[in-house]
């Protein structure tokens, strides 16, 4: 089993109506509020990092271009294609 890793606590203000919301949520769900936020929170930081990853290598492919295949050597002419 994988240790449990190391926590911090914060202080997080939530106006009233949004606290009990997620507070219903977190009963709906069998977890704890902290873990709830925990959750979500992980998850939008794998989101961000994901797009990142993203980015970084649709950018790399952009300045490295795409193969269109054109770099052997073609067997027709321009004119061969267009005789008549």
């Amino acid at each position: 089993m994988k240790p449990a890793p190391e926590t911090r606590n914060i202080t997080l203000a939530l106006p009233k109506d949004l606290l009990h919301k997620v507070k219903v949520l977190a009963v709906e769900r069998n977890t704890s509020v902290s873990r709830l936020l925990a959750a979500t929170l992980e998850d939008l930081v794998g989101r961000e990092e994901n797009y990142a990853r993203a980015r970084q290598r649709h950018l790399a492919w952009l300045d490295h271009g795409a193969d269109l295949g054109f770099s052997q050597r073609r067997g027709w002419t321009r004119d061969s294609l267009h005789e008549r």
